[in-house]
């Protein structure tokens, strides 16, 4: 016997290409090429690339050398994150008008309830096509969305028809969209995940399905009972409008490697300064400070240290960060620095500043 399932309407907007996008439209000579949004021919990381240097394996995350070798003619374009901002914004804008159950994921993607909506139009279908003419028309941009009846299903969704299309999943198509739904598709299924399935003989939803709830928690711990129900179209999470941020961060690519801690401290000190910029105009302040280290290999570091109190002070962050360098040798030379300030007091709706006339004292004590 089917569950019955509670009838939600949600949708999930996804922006095709949203850095790329940004550059080509404001750039008509870009229109049609192959572009990345970061990086270089010859260091960094690709941010963002065109469906036209998709098509020849370029991908984020992918470093630049290798997105060129994989296309010769691709266009490296520097990121203008201010101007993507804006753009969002508008984009946001839009969504309001439909309903105020909105949250965000990033700048270029958004979960949208419209189970009850200021239209008064019953049909989420009509309302996704509707909200990605108006960005289309209002903005100069294309958008893709998945329409359902949770946030998991619509976000799978909105994959399908991409770039300039949507997708609904009905009430009544949900059980056998998600029984033939590759495993890796499911939320919470990585890599290591997905090989301990395979190896268990769970390739799609339907063999997922045919396990009992005993079976999975035995095999994946409390894990189990997550993947039981979201198979079966069980996810409750609800569309959250004020979405609270758990940290905030900062990092720089350097155009050549490091291997002087000075000239690290220099760049730590400029990095430090971007963080507390954002906390103080969030409005947060943060207990848990880390340091990222990503190595001339590519490999990556991460150092963190708590404290007992919350800091957004720029010179007391900077203080925490130079000791987490120096926490042990460096073991090759660096590509990238970042810092991230999390466990923020966001939840408290508290921030009280330190006064700037309070010298504070920092002692650490690391394990070798």
């Amino acid at each position: 016997m089917s569950e019955i399932l509670p009838i939600r309407k949600i949708i999930h907007v996804d922006m095709d290409a949203f850095y790329a996008s940004v550059e080509q439209m404001d750039n008509p000579e870009l229109k049609g090429k192959p572009i990345a949004v970061g990086g270089s021919e010859k260091r960094g990381v690709v941010s963002a690339a065109s469906y036209e240097a998709r098509k020849f394996g370029v991908k984020s995350a992918m470093s630049g050398i290798q997105a060129i070798r994989n296309c010769p003619e691709l266009i490296f374009v520097k990121p203008r994150f201010d101007r993507y901002h804006e753009i969002s914004k508008k984009i946001r804008a839009i969504f309001y008008d439909y309903t105020d159950f909105v949250e965000p994921l990033s700048l270029d993607e958004a979960y949208l309830d419209v189970t009850i909506n200021k239209k008064g139009n019953p049909s989420a279908s009509l309302i996704a096509e509707e909200i990605r003419e108006r960005i289309l028309k209002e903005v100069g941009l294309t958008a893709s969305a998945g329409i359902s009846i949770n946030k998991f299903i619509a976000k799978v969704a909105s994959d399908y028809n991409k770039p300039n299309g949507q997708k609904t999943i009905t009430p009544e198509e949900v059980n056998e969209f998600l029984e033939k739904l590759d495993i890796r598709k499911f939320y919470g299924v990585g890599k290591v995940t997905a090989e301990k399935m395979y190896q268990l003989g769970i390739f799609t939803g339907k063999d997922l399905k045919s396990k009992s709830k005993a079976y999975l928690e035995d095999h994946f711990g409390k894990s189990g009972t997550y993947y039981y129900d979201v198979v079966r179209g069980i996810h409750n999470s609800e569309v959250k409008p004020n979405r609270v941020r758990k940290s905030l961060a900062a990092e720089h690519t350097f155009n050549e490697n490091l291997s002087s801690e000075i000239f690290m401290l220099e760049r730590l000190d400029q990095i430090t300064n971007e963080v507390s910029k954002r906390l103080k105009k969030s409005k947060v302040a943060g207990k848990t400070v880390t340091l990222k280290i990503k190595y001339s290999d590519f490999t990556l570091q991460t150092r963190s240290k708590t404290l007992q109190y919350f800091i957004a002070d720029k010179d007391l962050i900077f203080d925490v960060a130079k000791a987490l360098l120096y926490q042990e040798k460096l073991k090759n030379s660096v590509r990238l620095l970042g810092i991230s300030v999390n466990n923020l007091n966001n939840e408290e709706k508290k921030f009280k500043e330190m006064p700037k006339s309070v010298s504070v004292q920092l002692s650490f004590e690391f394990k070798e």
